[in-house]
């Protein structure tokens, strides 16, 4: 299974656009909020099913954490913002293993991040629009099969 990763697009259009192609070929997408109405534009575009999380620049009333199994691992997805993810995942981590998760999905930093922490992965896609801490502009996908999990890095 292939699963798109986004974050913080902020509505930059054209930035979407240019992550539409590899998107397309998913079996689902996550977007980690900044801007929510862009997961509406993704789906749109691509046709794939996206699960998507209010960030701290949205105005929009939709979940802020969402919870949900797919390809046989519990996800917890949320923006970050109420983690203090800027200051590392110590607060997040807390959550995600209270919550059994396997796959932690979460963005606000608009810095790329990989890494598994006590057999979770977590995952941050950076920004596709205003990259920091010298990530490049980009997102993820997720690749699950089985046991066997990879985390591309896609730079636009």
């Amino acid at each position: 299974m292939k699963i798109g990763i986004v974050s913080d697009t902020h509505r930059m259009i054209r930035n979407i656009d240019k992550a539409i192609p590899y998107l397309k070929g998913c079996d689902l997408i996550v977007h980690a909020g900044d801007n929510y109405s862009d997961a509406r534009y993704i789906y749109t575009e691509t046709g794939v099913n996206v699960m998507a999380v209010v960030g701290n620049c949205d105005f929009e009333d939709a979940e802020d954490e969402l919870l949900f199994d797919f390809a046989g691992k519990k996800f917890f997805v949320c923006h970050g913002h109420r983690y203090d993810v800027k200051y590392g995942t110590n607060l997040l981590q807390t959550k995600a293993e209270r919550e059994g998760a396997d796959i932690v999905v979460f963005g606000h930093s608009h810095e790329t991040f990989s890494e598994i922490i006590n057999g979770a992965l977590y995952i941050n896609p950076g920004s596709l629009s205003l990259p920091r801490g010298g990530s490049n502009r980009g997102f993820a996908i997720l690749e699950i099969d089985g046991e066997s999990i990879k985390v591309k890095e896609i730079e636009i």
